[in-house]
C-alpha cells in the first residue's frame, strides 16, 4: 500500500625523475576533477542537526539560509518557497524522509523541498550546460523538473524530467515513508538558467542537485578518466626503465 503520510512529519598531493615520481604519486591520490559540475547537497542550511526545516534563501548566493548558515557562492538563488527538510538517518527523526543510507553518507541530513504552491524555482545567473540531475522521492504523486534558458522559468524549454512515483522501501530503522531516495537526470542542449521544480506540496524531496551532469553526486567520487590512468603508467614504465638502464651501465 502506498503511504499516504506528509513528507513533513515533525517528531523532534639527480631531481627530473623525482619531480615525475611525485606527480606521479599526486595524479594517483587526488580526486578528479569534473569540469562545470556542481553538486548542491543543502547540508548546513540550518544551524543544528536535527531540525525540521528552514528557508535555502541565498545560502548558495553569498547570503545567508533561514538558518543563518551561509554556504559556497555559486550565484544560485531559490524561491521563496524553498526549504531545506530534515531527513531522518538512524537514531534521529526529525520528519518523515529519509535517503535510507542511499547515496553520499555526508549528504543525509538535509534535503529540498516546499510547503506551498506546485512548486519552485532555482535561478542560475551564470547559467549551467551538458546534463542536470538530483535524487529524489515522491510516493504519492507524479512531478516534474524544467530547464529553461532564461531566469524564473522565462524563455525557451531546454529539457524536462517527468517524475514518476517512488517507492517506500526502507526499513524501520530510518521512520520514513519518504524513503529511499533515487536517482533521476538528463543531458540537453544550451545554457541553462533556471530550473522549475514541480510537484504536490509536502509530498516531494529532492537532494544532491548536481548541474553539468546527467548522474548525481559529488565530483571527487569520480575515478580518473583511463587517459589520464595510461599516460600516468607510461611516465612510470619510462621511470623504471630509466633506472634499470642507469644500473645496467
Amino acid at each position: 500500500m502506498v503511504p499516504s503520510e506528509n513528507l513533513l512529519r515533525t517528531q523532534a598531493t639527480e631531481n627530473t625523475m623525482r619531480r615525475l615520481l611525485a606527480l606521479g604519486t599526486l595524479l594517483l591520490t587526488a580526486p578528479a576533477t569534473v569540469s562545470a559540475q556542481t553538486v548542491l547537497d543543502f547540508e548546513g542550511v540550518s544551524t543544528a542537526y536535527p531540525f525540521v526545516s528552514t528557508t535555502v534563501g541565498d545560502f548558495y548566493n553569498g547570503g545567508l539560509s533561514g538558518g543563518g548558515n551561509t554556504g559556497t557562492n555559486y550565484g544560485i538563488s531559490f524561491g521563496a518557497n524553498a526549504l531545506g527538510v530534515c531527513l531522518n538517518t538512524i537514531g534521529f527523526s526529525c520528519t518523515n524522509a529519509s535517503r535510507g543510507g542511499a547515496g553520499d553518507p555526508a549528504s543525509a541530513q538535509t534535503g529540498l523541498f516546499f510547503l506551498d504552491g506546485d512548486g519552485t524555482f532555482m535561478n542560475v545567473a551564470a547559467g549551467f550546460s551538458t546534463g542536470f540531475s538530483f535524487f529524489y522521492s515522491s510516493v504519492n504523486y507524479s512531478g516534474s523538473v524544467l530547464l529553461y534558458d532564461g531566469l524564473d522559468g522565462a524563455g525557451t524549454l531546454l529539457a524536462s524530467i517527468d517524475l514518476t512515483p517512488t517507492l517506500s522501501t526502507c526499513g524501520p530503522e530510518y521512520a520514513a515513508a519518504f524513503c529511499p531516495l533515487v536517482a533521476a537526470g538528463t543531458t540537453f542542449v544550451g545554457l541553462a538558467r533556471s530550473v522549475a521544480w514541480g510537484g504536490v506540496a509536502n509530498q516531494i524531496v529532492f537532494d544532491d542537485v548536481t548541474l553539468g551532469s546527467a548522474t548525481p553526486g559529488n565530483p571527487s567520487d569520480v575515478v580518473p578518466e583511463p587517459a589520464t590512468m595510461t599516460l600516468l603508467a607510461t611516465g612510470l614504465a619510462g621511470m623504471a626503465a630509466a633506472r634499470k638502464k642507469r644500473r645496467t651501465a
